[in-house]
């Protein structure tokens, strides 16, 4: 059995690697992830310029690209067959609420639902002082019920994992996206030249986090398993807006 791991954070990142090891007792596992870092790339396509793929270790290859473009050459140039499970992660801080949307760990398992596979992203809950080997075992015994419960059609897991030692995680929340209060914060600097520059996203975001949320679960202490697709349509608007008239 073949099992694709890919990231955003980049094709030697640690989360990758503690991964790559909690998953070898499932079967061949096979890494395509980007050369480098790619956060919050969302769901890219490279579609302007040629793409190049590397072999940088045993089953480990390299993509000058973004992690949509990595399970395209996973499939089409590396695997020789459709995987079992495609896992994107473990990503480095969380994916919850609206950071779905700009997260390239979590469009990566989008890209692959969309080419009817199974899939799951895993991120922790943490900026530093990661607990990597927790998130790798809790990935694990999810990507096993996946294997064997299977998922619907285009519908995959995002699971979040509390920054906790193993044995401090309280179990698992099957969640809701919460939402994630956005500061638009920019940030302001000089460089030696008297030119000014910018960074986005400076400050720490808040979030609404109510009960059967993501972000409640994890704040909790509880591993969150929200399922996600991709149809956006908000279909309680739908009603609604047919009463509208467009003249």
């Amino acid at each position: 059995m073949k099992i694709l791991l890919t990231n955003d954070d980049g094709v030697f990142a640690e989360g990758l690697r503690v991964l790559r090891e909690a998953f070898q007792e499932l079967g061949d596992v096979y890494v395509v992830a980007p050369d480098r870092e790619r956060t919050a790339i969302s769901h890219a396509l490279t579609l302007d310029r040629p793409l190049r793929i590397r072999e940088v270790g045993e089953r480990l290859w390299a993509v000058d690209g973004t992690p949509v473009d990595c399970i395209h050459l996973a499939l089409h140039c590396v695997l020789g067959e459709r995987p079992a499970l495609v896992v994107s992660g473990v990503n480095n801080g969380p994916n919850m609420g609206e950071e779905v949307v700009y997260s390239g760990t979590v469009s990566a398992a989008f890209e692959a639902t969309f080419l009817g596979l199974r899939a799951m992203a895993v991120s922790i809950a943490a900026r530093r002082g990661h607990h990597y080997h927790t998130a790798a075992h809790v990935a694990l015994r999810v990507a096993k019920r996946v294997l064997e419960e299977g998922l619907p059609p285009r519908v995959f897991l995002n699971v979040n994992v509390p920054n906790l030692p193993e044995g401090k995680v309280r179990g698992f929340k099957i969640t809701r996206l919460g939402h994630r209060i956005f500061n638009d914060c920019i940030v302001e600097r000089v460089d030696p030249r008297g030119h000014k520059y910018y960074w986005i996203g400076g400050a720490d975001t808040g979030y609404e986090g109510g009960e059967g949320t993501d972000f409640a679960a994890v704040a909790e202490g509880y591993v969150s398993v929200t399922p996600l697709k991709a149809d956006l349509t908000a279909y309680e608007e739908l009603e609604g807006l047919k009463r509208w008239r467009f003249e």
